[in-house]
C-alpha cells in the first residue's frame, strides 16, 4: 500500500515547537486533524492492524493524546481489548522525557500477563511510547509490539529494538 495518500492527509506548521520530550523541533504537524478524517483513514488503520496481528495480540494501549483512538480502532479490527494510558506531569518534572503516562485504575488489575501492543498516532521522540511502555511493565503487562501511522526518525526503531519490540508503521 502506497504511504502517499496518508501523507497528504498530514498538516504541518513552520516554527520553533518544544516537544512534550523537552526535544525542540521546527515543524509541528496537526496529527487530531489528520484522526478526524475517519473514511480516508480507515484504510491505513486496517494494514496497520494486519502488520500488528501476527503478534497475538490480546490488547491494544494507546497513549489518551493521541494514539487512543487509534488503539480503540485497531482494537476493535483484532478482536482485542482497548486500553490507554492518561498523561501525568509531575511538578518538578524537568529535563528529557518528563512527562508519565499510567493506566487507569481499574485497567491495571486486568494488565498481568497480557501481550500488549502499544499505539500511537506518530512517533518522533518516543515520550508517549516510553511513559505507556514503563507502565505497562510496572502492571506486569507484556509489551510486544508498536505500531504508529507516522515514525519521525530513528528514536522509535531504536526504542524498539533496546525492549525486543516488533514495530509497525504506515510512514
Amino acid at each position: 500500500m502506497s504511504n502517499e495518500p496518508l501523507i497528504a492527509l498530514l498538516a504541518g506548521r513552520s516554527g520553533h515547537f518544544r516537544m512534550e520530550s523537552g526535544y525542540h523541533s521546527e515543524r509541528w504537524f496537526e496529527l487530531d486533524r489528520l484522526l478526524a478524517q475517519g473514511e480516508q483513514l480507515r484504510p491505513f488503520v486496517a494494514e496497520l492492524a494486519q502488520r500488528l496481528a501476527p503478534h497475538r495480540i490480546e490488547a491494544v494501549c494507546g497513549p489518551m493524546t493521541g494514539g487512543a483512538l487509534l488503539a480503540g480502532q485497531i482494537a476493535a479490527q483484532l478482536g482485542a481489548e482497548y486500553w490507554f494510558t492518561e498523561r501525568f506531569e509531575p511538578a518538578e518534572a524537568t529535563g528529557l522525557f518528563p512527562v508519565r503516562y499510567t493506566l487507569p485504575a481499574p485497567l491495571r488489575g486486568q494488565a498481568r500477563g497480557k501481550r500488549v501492543a502499544i499505539v500511537d498516532d506518530a512517533i518522533s521522540a518516543g515520550s508517549a511510547v516510553r511513559g505507556t511502555h514503563a507502565d505497562l511493565r510496572a502492571c506486569g503487562a507484556r509489551p510486544v509490539a508498536m505500531g504508529a501511522l507516522f515514525i519521525f526518525g530513528e528514536p522509535a526503531e531504536r526504542f524498539a529494538t533496546e525492549h525486543g519490540l516488533a514495530l509497525a508503521a504506515m510512514a
